[in-house]
Order: structure tokens, then sequence, then C-alpha cells
């Protein structure tokens, strides 16, 4: 047995220490903010402020409202974890999150969330107008106090959640100055029903730890998913009609238009083939398939309008 000598033995800087602490919690908060949510929001978002904006876009306009959203979305999050801290404490893929692994405390996380949605409603206040800012907060409400406890009680809760889900885009248009007109509505009918083969594909494949945690995502956790077939199949032949209302509300012109009729027909046939044989994997796919699909929508939609303005 030897003996450590000065030289051997390994010496750990307090700073260092501290600086690791640092990293890891913001690693925490990142990831209790949900990145991808995040990005898929902020694209929406964009999207409709784009869209809703006359021929010279106001960025700065832009960067501001997209702050406000990232911090409203980073709340709901937070909050949302810190109300389901019993049921992510019974399902696999969420115990290993913060709260449940006692990285963050309850206390110290709802004190955060508190305090990102107030510091988000400040800046729509601040920086966009009245109307911007109660839908974003009362987007924030509907997520947190509607969307979450209702997930224990009902199947309504997709429904429910879908509304707040299809807001982004809306709260965009809202920002730049935009009515409540047929353009928006087109955007908000576009998001809402596109999520609910999204969210049944999800429930779908998470059924047996949402059933053990008690959350009711599904419409029948006992028929062997027929009628969450149905349901993710009406919504998906739903959805064909609904992704050409921007061009008939006025937005877009041919290119989206066609798009939009193959894509949504893309969608369809995928909810159609999930709900014909209902495996883990048919789920996984119609999955990928709807997190394709919204982006390219939105892009194409806002692709032509720029260049449609450009025009004149």
């Amino acid at each position: 047995m030897s003996i450590a000598t000065p030289a051997q033995t390994p010496v750990v800087r307090a700073d260092r220490v501290g600086a690791q602490s640092l990293v890891d919690r913001t690693s925490d908060y990142v990831e209790m903010c949900r990145p991808r949510i995040a990005v898929m929001t902020m694209a929406a978002v964009s999207a409709g402020f784009i869209l809703a904006s006359p021929i010279i876009i106001h960025w700065g306009l832009l960067a501001v409202t997209l702050a406000g959203i990232l911090l409203l979305v980073a709340a709901s999050s937070i909050l949302n974890q810190v109300l389901e801290v019993r049921t992510d404490a019974r399902m696999q893929r969420t115990t290993g999150r913060p709260l449940i692994s006692g990285r963050i405390s309850r206390l110290e996380a709802s004190l955060a969330g508190l305090l990102f949605a107030l510091s988000g409603i400040g800046i729509l206040w601040s920086f966009t107008n009245p109307v911007t800012t109660v839908a974003g907060a009362g987007t924030l409400l509907c997520y947190v106090l509607a969307y979450t406890p209702l997930k224990i009680r009902s199947s309504l809760c997709t429904t429910v959640g879908a509304l707040p889900g299809a807001m982004p885009p809306v709260i965009g248009w809202l920002a730049a100055g935009g009515a409540a007109g047929s353009g928006a509505w087109s955007l908000f009918a576009l998001l809402f029903t596109w999520q609910f083969p999204h969210f049944l594909a999800i429930g779908w494949i998470y059924r047996h730890e949402y059933e053990q945690a008690g959350l009711r995502m599904l419409p029948s956790f006992s028929d062997g998913g027929r009628r969450t077939g149905i349901v993710a199949t009406i919504y998906a032949a739903a959805f064909v009609p609904v992704s050409l209302l921007p061009s008939y509300a006025g937005l877009t012109g041919r290119l989206y238009f066609a798009v939009a009729l193959a894509l949504s027909g893309l969608y369809f046939a995928a909810t159609l083939r999930f709900a014909l044989n209902r495996t883990t994997r048919r789920g996984r796919d119609l999955l990928l398939v709807s997190l394709l699909i919204l982006p390219a929508l939105l892009l194409v939609m806002v692709c032509e309008f720029l260049y449609l303005t450009a025009l004149g």
C-alpha cells in the first residue's frame, strides 16, 4: 500500500466546482423549458408575424415578440412539470427530469416559472400591444390551469390542449398589428387540426406509461386503440381542406395550395395506415410525418407570401 504524495492528490478548485454547478443548473432549466417545443413555437410565431406584416417587416419587433413568447413557453413548461411531479414520477420516460430527481425543488421551479411568466407578459405589454399580451397570457393560463389538470380527469384534455397549441401563429399575427380576421383564423385552424393525429400518435407510443400514471391521453385504453385510430383519422381527413384555408384567405397562392394538398394527403395516408394497424412502429411513423409536415407547410407559406409581396 502506498501513501499518496501531494503531487498525486487531486486538487479541485472551488471556482471549477461552482462553474460546473452553474453549467448543470443551466442544463436542467434548459431541459425543463423543452427546447424542441420552444423552437416549433418560435417558428409558428414568426410565420404568423411575417404573414400579417405590411411590405416592410419590422424585424426588431419580431425579435422582441419572440423573446416574450419564449419566456412564456418556458414558464408554461416549467409550471406544467411542477404540477405533474406525481404523474411524472410514475413514468420511465420522465423519471430523469430535474424535479423528479430532486436536482431542482418544486419551490424553486415554481418561482422561476412565475418569474418567466411575468417577464414575458411584461415584454409583450411594453413592446407589442394589449391584444397580443392578453393572447399570450391567456395561452399560458389555458395550458397550465386547464390542460394540465385535465390530463388526469378526461381525454378531452387533448382538445383543450390543442387550443393553446394553435395560438402561436395568431399571437405573431397580432404582434405585427394584424386584425383577427380570416388570415389569423386560418392559421389557428391549421395548427389546431394538425395536433390531433400528432398527439394521439404520441399517446399511443407511450400508452402503457400514461395509463400507469393515470393520464387520460387517449379516447380509450381498453379497446386496443380502435377509438384512437378513428379519432386520428377523422382529424387527418379534416386537415386536408383545413390546410388549404390560408390560400382561400389570400395569404398564399398556387404553390402553397399544391404543396398543402400533397402534404395533407400524405398526413392522412400515414394516419389511416396507423389506424388500420395500430402498432408502436406505425405510431412512430405517423409522429415523424407530423413533425415534418407542419414546418414544411409554414416554410412554403412564408416563402410564397414574401415572393408574392415582392412582386407587388
